[in-house]
């Protein structure tokens, strides 16, 4: 098959791998002039590093290097992705410095897809662009007068250099890991360093007590466990019933000692409601310098407040809260999420992607059940976003050489609508319009390698309950799978989705 991948970040590589190993022609497109997606040097913001650990951010079969940190930084994620497509020799597949203008459905069959090099045909498509594409910029009220003053606004992935800040008024629009992160490398050269939160969120010690890795707690099947999925099985029936109690001990111990910690109560700063509620907003790592930095006064958090506009104070640029604070803003960093989107893709095409409210509907994360030949992939963003990414791409090979057990296309509708309402009640409908799965990681590679009758070990299953889970315990799943689809006859092409 020819297959076209429009994205080349973390999952876009992984597809690409995955599907030459299996035989096939592909292409990965994107508009950045290198590998990484959110990790492209276009895209880095100061002080940006890792969510999770080196080893949980890794792919199966390709380690980071042992000299980088345990948070890995930017620049040294989007390293290591072009040393992974250089592994596997990808460069010849990679057209970088491309933007894919449109795909539409091809006459009979596959896909074509208009670059500025021209077009291309493609038996099939992996969308990889990612469920961070899009930066969200607030539309601020008063922003013509602000910036003929000298204000300036910016996404956060828009500013590259702390040295921008150097001397300035800076706020810091948001309170999530980019904000935060961002924050702590201003504050060290500007004049003045403000947040403005809307809400507070718990933030989870990069080590617990200051020596506990947080990854011993959280980034196991035990960890996964402390929130309910939608199927309770094993030792998850036990800790959503008979031993709820200790289940909610166990968590909400993080957010006692994240209080005392970092001295929260003191500053003012302890999220409404308890840890346990953590997934219902976000799950943060906290930032290393951050509540140290408010705690030294170089960072102050204007919490529970939004900017209502931008105006001039005695010629100078400054941003008025909700409250009526008035405060002098040179420069506003919005570290305020970003937008899905799919703005290659015709209306005809994204009227069956979405549901009513734009959520993406997607079964397994992968495909959707009314588009032929098309396919998604790093719409799971997750803890250990690489191996999920990676294992998906195994999917898709499989169902591309028609060896996944899918449901029926009513059934597979079913399952989407139950998948998202559950997603809906479990984050408080914070994921990313279907595309985020945290805290749910492992519980998608399970489903995801079930449909293969593939997975690793049980007894590796079972002691990553209670130690982290390291990808490379997955390393042997891609070639097993690979084999036995080169073994395996091979398939007509399989009939358009009903």
């Amino acid at each position: 098959m020819r297959v076209g991948v429009i994205g080349a970040g973390v999952a876009g590589l992984s597809t690409a791998k995955v599907l030459r190993q299996a035989g096939h022609e592909v292409t990965v497109y994107d508009k950045a002039p290198d590998v990484g997606g959110v990790w492209s040097r276009t895209r880095r913001y100061p002080g940006l590093t890792t969510q999770s650990p080196k080893a949980q951010y890794s792919l199966s079969d390709h380690p980071m290097p042992r000299d980088y940190p345990q948070w890995p930084t930017g620049a040294q994620v989007q390293a290591y992705l072009e040393s992974y497509a250089n592994e596997f020799g990808l460069a010849p597949a990679l057209r970088l410095s491309t933007e894919v203008r449109s795909a539409t459905p091809a006459a009979g069959g596959g896909w074509t897809l208009t670059t500025p090099a021209g077009e291309a045909s493609f038996d099939k498509l992996v969308v990889a662009n990612g469920i961070f594409c899009e930066p969200l910029v607030p539309a601020y009220p008063g922003l013509e007068e602000f910036t003929a003053a000298g204000g300036e606004v910016l996404a956060g992935t828009a500013l590259h250099d702390a040295g921008a800040a150097r001397g300035r008024h800076v706020l810091v629009v948001g309170y999530g890991k980019s904000a935060c992160d961002v924050t702590v490398p201003l504050s060290q050269v500007a004049a003045s360093t403000g947040v403005v939160a809307r809400h507070l969120l718990w933030k989870v010690p990069r080590k617990v007590g200051g020596v506990r890795n947080f990854k011993l707690l959280l980034l196991t099947r035990m960890g996964e466990a402390l929130f309910r999925y939608r199927v309770l099985r094993g030792m998850e029936r036990f800790l959503h019933g008979p031993g709820k109690g200790l289940r909610a001990s166990m968590i909400n111990s993080i957010g006692t000692v994240s209080v005392r910690q970092f001295g929260l109560e003191r500053l003012g700063l302890v999220p409404p409601g308890r840890m346990e509620d953590i997934v219902r907003g976000a799950i943060g790592l906290a930032t290393e310098g951050f509540f140290e930095g408010v705690t030294a006064g170089r960072i102050a958090v204007h919490k529970n407040r939004v900017i209502a506009r931008l105006l001039t104070v005695g010629g100078a640029p400054h941003a008025e809260l909700d409250d009526g604070t008035r405060l002098p803003a040179d420069l506003i960093v919005c570290a305020t999420g970003f937008t899905q989107g799919v703005p290659f893709l015709p209306d005809a095409v994204t009227g069956h992607l979405l549901d009513e409210r734009g959520n993406f509907q997607l079964y397994r994360q992968i495909l959707p059940a009314d588009v032929p030949d098309l396919y998604f992939n790093g719409y799971n963003s997750s803890f250990f976003s690489p191996l999920n990414a990676e294992m998906a791409a195994l999917w898709i090979a499989a169902d591309i050489a028609g060896a996944v057990r899918r449901p029926s296309p009513p059934d597979m509708r079913a399952a989407i609508t139950q998948q998202l309402a559950f997603m809906d009640e479990a984050t408080n409908r914070h994921h990313s319009r279907g595309g985020k799965i945290i805290p749910f990681s492992l519980h998608n590679v399970d489903e995801v390698l079930g449909d293969l009758d593939v997975n690793i070990g049980a007894p590796v299953r079972a002691s990553h309950w209670l130690n982290p889970v390291n990808p490379a315990a997955y390393r042997a799943v891609t070639p097993a799978v690979l084999r036995r689809l080169a073994a395996a006859p091979r398939p007509s092409a399989p009939a358009p989705i009903a």
